[in-house]
């Protein structure tokens, strides 16, 4: 089995993967909050983490791994959207609005992350379908002292927890020394965070035995991976912004609620994006959204291409050269297979996928890497003398592993070749020569003539004349010849 090593950040190590339960592999992974469009830097840990999902599949099985990334649909900023639109005269509920608005701004993030080639997870639960798993938890925290109630609130205390700290390389007392913290009345100490604070009637809550509220953001994913994946599993990540306070207070409030149990074996972070060397900010002006590139004609391909160049733990720049360099390695892999209709048209045969490729990505997803190795496989598809020397089952057999390999990686070329081909805007001769030669390769490998000859028939009642010889294959338009029809053969 292929040895898959990933840098932990909590031991601050590369270490060899060596899943809880290997006939089941879990993943969890922090996903957005839904209020709005998702910004270019909210892909990155999409495609970093989709890479990841691809190749723990591959490597174990896609029937022996879960992948688990929630909505978080409990929010300031959600919340003061349905009150705007209250405020506007909509007569429906705060909690009907809401949900309207987190529905929307979902179906807006799968279209996105959809083009991006990512493939949804196995599940994706929203924060408020687990409020009574939250509720549980923080129970189970206060019964166990490691949690208080006070006004309405309830906070974690975090110097009951002797590691904290300990993933984010901080000690508790530097927190302290100058931290931006909520001071509050209700606090017995500045570092305690919320896991549940009162709702008024003007936003959202739930009945709970410290009276209508709703929980704080870090209890959320506590309680909706422990649900769906257990206490204990293998691999928890997000972007590097999420490791603290977010992720450093889930492994808090989550080894106190289950002191026996592991929480995340490993656990992933992928840096921050860039654009043109700079933050991404509204102030700098070069602040966009995913759709703002899909709607500049830029395609979810590229967008993918120019991420993977960078290893997730680097920073990332989004460059416009990089975008039409990306463009065109992409244009040159779909135009090179538009007219296989050997590969296009049926299933491929299963060869595998490249090994160096393969070895790439086991490397700590060493994408920038892995597409190196595959843009010089692509080459070699393209134009090598070498490929072009090999039998017409060797040259399939290449083509095959070509189109997995890319597919490991997130890059679905069969379809690409597709809509390259569908571009084509009339169907000429030579275009059915390549056609025919095709199909009879192909026939004289099954023994199966059927389409070798309903293509051949379908070209004589267009006007073509046929010429076929034991070594090539030629077409002529006869005095018949209706290119109307030729336009119109599949």
């Amino acid at each position: 089995m292929t040895t898959i090593r990933l840098h932990n950040t909590k031991t601050k190590a590369k270490e060899v993967f060596a899943p809880i339960d290997p006939s089941n592999v879990r993943m969890y992974v922090c996903g957005p909050t839904v209020y709005d469009r998702a910004h270019l830097g909210n892909a990155r840990p999409v495609i970093v983490f989709d890479v990841l999902y691809r190749l723990l599949r591959h490597v174990y099985g896609a029937d022996h791994v879960t992948y688990v990334r929630n909505f978080t649909d409990v929010d300031d900023k959600i919340n003061a959207e349905a009150q705007r639109r209250k405020s506007l005269g909509d007569p429906r509920s705060l909690e009907a609005l809401i949900r309207e608005r987190t529905e929307e701004t979902i179906g807006w993030y799968h279209a996105d992350m959809d083009a991006l080639g990512a493939m949804r997870p196995d599940m994706e639960p929203r924060a408020t379908d687990y409020i009574g798993q939250m509720i549980g938890m923080i129970e189970r925290l206060i019964r166990s002292g490691h949690a208080y109630a006070k006004n309405g609130h309830v906070l974690f205390r975090v110097r009951s927890y002797a590691e904290y700290g300990r993933l984010s390389g901080r000690s508790v007392d530097d927190m302290i020394a100058g931290a931006r913290v909520e001071v509050a009345p209700f606090k017995e100490d500045p570092l305690d965070f919320v896991l549940w604070k009162p709702s008024d009637d003007d936003l959202p809550g739930w009945d709970s035995p410290w009276g209508r509220g709703r929980p704080g953001w870090h209890i959320e994913c506590s309680a909706m991976s422990e649900e769906l994946l257990g206490t204990s599993f293998d691999i928890h990540g997000g972007g590097i912004d999420l490791q603290f306070p977010h992720h450093e207070n889930e492994i808090a409030q989550s080894k106190c609620a289950h002191p026996e149990a592991e929480f995340a074996k490993v656990w992933m972070h992928n840096e921050m994006l860039q654009v043109e060397g700079r933050k991404m900010s509204k102030s700098l002006g070069n602040f966009f959204t995913v759709r703002d590139l899909l709607d500049k004609g830029i395609p979810g391909e590229v967008i993918r291409f120019v991420f993977l160049q960078t290893h997730y733990s680097k920073p990332m720049d989004w460059t416009e050269e990089k975008a039409r360099a990306a463009r065109n390695e992409i244009d040159r892999w779909s135009s090179t297979l538009a007219n296989r209709h050997d590969l296009l048209d049926r299933p491929l045969d299963d060869f595998g996928v490249d090994d160096q490729v393969l070895a790439a990505l086991s490397d700590d997803l060493n994408s920038s890497l892995a597409l190196t190795k595959l843009r010089a496989f692509g080459r070699f598809i393209d134009n090598s003398p070498e490929y072009l020397s090999l039998s017409e089952r060797a040259q399939y057999r290449e083509d095959c592993l070509f189109i997995a390999t890319a597919a490991l990686v997130g890059f679905d070329l069969v379809k690409l070749a597709k809509l390259e081909r569908d571009k084509v805007p009339s169907r000429n001769i030579e275009y059915f020569e390549l056609r025919l030669v095709e199909e009879r390769v192909a026939a004289k490998e099954t023994g199966n003539f059927s389409d070798l000859d309903s293509l051949k028939a379908a070209l004589v009642a267009a006007g073509v004349e046929v010429r076929m010889s034991k070594d090539a294959i030629e077409l002529r338009p006869g005095p018949d010849f209706d290119p109307a029809k030729l336009e119109s053969l599949k």
